[in-house]
């Protein structure tokens, strides 16, 4: 029989893969642990959030969702393109006990420029539509884009961040939260901001319930 002129080469070989498999295995088991870890301190995070008490006069207050986003030529507020958007949050809202509106009962009693005023700073006409919905407070959704080239990839680089900003129907300022996502590729700028919403709306909308809670009674 023929002897391989390399004796160790396939232990070696075999030894060589199984540690790099070991390593490969080990950066994987060191990543799965950080986010574990991270996903156990948010949802700390969120509990001690939604723990505040929250007066049950405050919770029979309604509060009106509307989102518009900033464009080039101003505000686009036509609440139907923003249905996943405000769904997602809306749901959260009520999950916490927060009476509040459909986007149908919204639209029937205010008018387009009405909402506009919302984002216009037009506190007088804002005023104005939340009386005539009877709304105690006002929650704006505002999603913004800044588009540039990735200096070091050369691509269009795509940043949406969007803000929530709850006001009392007086025009009060209670809490404002804010969302980022990055993006280096696709115009789907809706898109990006539902995944957005879907991946932080859990703790924006507890730190704007822990704001709302703590801080409503005070802002009338």
């Amino acid at each position: 029989m023929r002897r391989s002129r390399f004796p160790f080469a396939v232990p070696y070989a075999l030894t060589l893969a199984l540690a790099c498999g070991s390593a490969q295995a080990f950066k994987f088991s060191e990543e799965e642990e950080k986010a574990k870890a991270g996903d156990q301190a948010r949802g700390q995070r969120i509990g001690q959030l939604v723990s505040t008490p929250c007066k049950q006069q405050l919770k029979n207050r309604k509060i009106m969702l509307v989102i518009a986003e900033r464009t080039s030529n101003g505000y686009n507020t036509v609440q139907s393109r923003y249905g996943p958007h405000f769904q997602a949050i809306n749901h959260r809202l009520r999950a916490l006990g927060l009476k509040t509106y459909t986007q149908e009962e919204i639209r029937a009693q205010i008018a387009q420029a009405e909402i506009d005023a919302h984002f216009r700073n037009d506190p007088d006409a804002a005023i104005a539509a939340s009386k005539k919905l009877g709304a105690s407070f006002i929650l704006r959704g505002l999603i913004t884009t800044q588009t540039g080239i990735n200096p070091v990839l050369k691509i269009n680089e795509v940043a949406v961040h969007m803000g929530f900003t709850l006001v009392s129907a007086g025009g009060k300022t209670i809490s404002n939260v804010t969302a980022k996502a990055d993006s280096y590729s696709g115009t789907d700028t809706l898109g990006m901001a539902l995944t957005l919403v879907n991946e932080q709306a859990d703790e924006a909308v507890a730190q704007l319930y822990n704001d709302y809670c703590r801080l409503a009674g005070k802002n009338k």
